[in-house]
This record gives structure tokens, C-alpha cells and sequence, in this order.
């Protein structure tokens, strides 16, 4: 039985920029996203903020609850959004 894209998992996504800045985002498939970012393809802020590397990634079962985390870990300082990426939620 084949995988469709509703059984996929979401990933919630932290990249380290050149500058510093830390860039969250989602999607079903992390490999092809950070490769979009890293090309310039993948966001408006890291066009502007190359990425320097990916700092890791939290799976989640759906959408909703990928972009729910999504916007947990963006009013976060950023000193705190490793420990949001890296501890279970």
C-alpha cells in the first residue's frame, strides 16, 4: 500500500541563517524543502538570510498541528526555540 499525501507526517523545521537568525517552517517532505531554501526557492527571508544548516526537525502527524507548533515556537525568544525543536511536546 502506497503512502498518500494525507498519511505523509509534517515536520516542523529549524535552519541556522549566515547571519544568525533562526528560520521556522513546515512541510511533508524536509529533505526537498531545505534543499528549496538552500537553492533560493524556499522563502522570502532566507532569499534574503541563506541558510548555513539545518538545526533539526519535529515530526507531527498532520498539518494543523505542525503549523500549530509552528507559530509555539515563532513568539518564542530565540534562545528558547532549540530547546522547543529538541524537547517533546
Amino acid at each position: 500500500m502506497s503512502e498518500t499525501a494525507n498519511d505523509k507526517p509534517w515536520y516542523l523545521y529549524l535552519i541556522e541563517c549566515r547571519d544568525g537568525s533562526f528560520y521556522a517552517g513546515v512541510t511533508n517532505n524536509l529533505d526537498n524543502r531545505y534543499q528549496a531554501h538552500v537553492e533560493g526557492r524556499g522563502a522570502r527571508y532566507t532569499r534574503s538570510h541563506p541558510p548555513l544548516r539545518l538545526i533539526g526537525a519535529r515530526r507531527y502527524p498532520n498539518r494543523a498541528q505542525a503549523s500549530r507548533a509552528e507559530w509555539e515556537i515563532k513568539q518564542l525568544p530565540k534562545h528558547k526555540k532549540i530547546d522547543y525543536l529538541q524537547n517533546d511536546a
